[in-house]
């Protein structure tokens, strides 16, 4: 089981690409847990600064930007 976290305040964009990683996994069949993080210390803790992100098993794989379902799905491989 994979833990996909969306590191952002809860902003459209934050909202926006947590919907996207939603989609990415029941497309591809990974099992996984999407998982939303708000608390500003937690996303300083992983050493983001610019909202949103994606952290993967506890690895930072995309700061700043809203990924397409089928971008995110490439991070779930």
């Amino acid at each position: 089981m994979r833990l996909v976290q969306i590191l952002g305040p809860g902003c459209p964009k934050c909202e926006q690409l947590k919907k996207n990683v939603e989609q990415a996994v029941a497309a591809s069949g990974v099992e996984a847990v999407v998982e939303k993080v708000t608390d500003i210390n937690q996303i300083i803790a992983f050493g983001v600064m610019v909202t949103p992100a994606v952290v993967v098993d506890g690895e930072v794989k995309s700061v700043g930007k809203v990924l397409t379902p089928e971008d995110a799905a490439k991070l779930l491989q």
